[in-house]
């Protein structure tokens, strides 16, 4: 069970029309993550993700200042951007742990009683999906947990997958399909979305960032509150550009997670940046699903071969 995608330069494929003649469908994810403490394994292991402070603990000793400083954007950060977006009145879309519908049901629900859209996102953060490619029937077992507690948490099957880390393995758009999810976010090959064929029908690609994103742009790269603003800024401005020029619309995602740009000193960015956004007549404030089921109902003529 192996996904598959033709090789498409930008510049020879058919054009990209959106609804009502938008340029760039905006994305803004927030990511609702949550980790283990510890593990049951020697092996190291960062308790809330790739860490802040680089001393490397096994997974079975607890690491505090890695997970309290995820932590933060549970308690604090992520309250800090729901207002944000609040007075904005822009929507976000969410991409959820199971484990966090499990445990941090407050943080679970914010987002559906916005009316905003929640993805998938693994059962626990801590736990990767490339760690089972060579067992497929525990990937799926993964996936499928996923899945039931998303249903019986939001009453409705989830239509778009995020995997934890983009850890995904070449089996894992099939089995999403399989379960009648309609798009997939791991591979970040593009500024448009494209079918990927699996051994069960196409699903849509709506590609994810780790270029425009808080973690790489903030945490790793250290740029500065003003910088980060000036980045989101310029990536719009030139994706809006090209849209124009072309006639072919273009996405941008924006990966946000709340301990990092949750943090007081670096919101400013963000509300600078949507007010930027909202101030082009051609930028849509688009879902995953409306992007995927309008790009499945709208795709012909886009990318040659792209069904094959």
């Amino acid at each position: 069970m192996t996904m598959r995608y033709p090789f498409s330069p930008i510049a020879k494929r058919g054009p990209l029309k959106w609804p009502d003649n938008k340029k760039v469908a905006l994305i803004l994810t927030l990511n609702l993550e949550t980790w283990d403490m510890v593990k049951d394994t020697d092996r190291p292991y960062y308790a809330g993700g790739p860490p802040i402070l680089p001393d490397v603990l096994p997974g079975n000793v607890a690491d505090f200042p890695n997970f309290t400083w995820r932590e933060y954007g549970q308690r604090v950060g992520i309250w800090r951007l729901f207002d944000v977006f609040d007075r904005a009145k822009v929507p976000a879309s969410c991409t959820i742990n199971a484990k966090t519908a499990l445990i941090r049901q407050d943080i679970a629900r914010a987002p559906a009683e916005r009316g905003w859209e929640v993805l998938a996102h693994n059962y626990e953060q801590g736990e990767l999906l490339s760690d089972f490619a060579k067992n497929p029937a525990k990937e799926r077992e993964i996936v499928e947990s996923t899945l039931k507690v998303y249903k019986e948490f939001y009453g409705k099957p989830a239509k778009g997958w995020l995997s934890s880390s983009l850890r995904g393995t070449p089996n894992t758009p099939g089995i999403l399909k399989q379960h009648g999810l309609i798009f997939y976010c791991d591979i970040m090959n593009d500024d448009q979305p494209y079918l990927l064929q699996t051994d069960h029908g196409p699903i849509v690609s709506t590609p994810y960032t780790n270029e425009i994103n808080d973690f790489t742009i903030l945490t790793r790269r250290n740029h500065t509150t003003d910088e980060f603003r000036d980045i989101l800024i310029e990536e719009l401005r030139q994706l809006y550009l090209e849209a124009e020029t072309t006639g072919s619309g273009r996405m941008m995602n924006v990966g946000l997670h709340p301990h990092v740009s949750g943090r007081a000193f670096r919101v400013r960015a963000l509300c600078e940046f949507l007010d930027f956004a909202k101030t082009l007549p051609g930028v849509w404030f688009a879902k995953r699903e409306e992007i995927a089921t309008w790009y499945l109902d709208n795709h012909k003529g886009h990318i040659p071969d792209q069904e094959k």
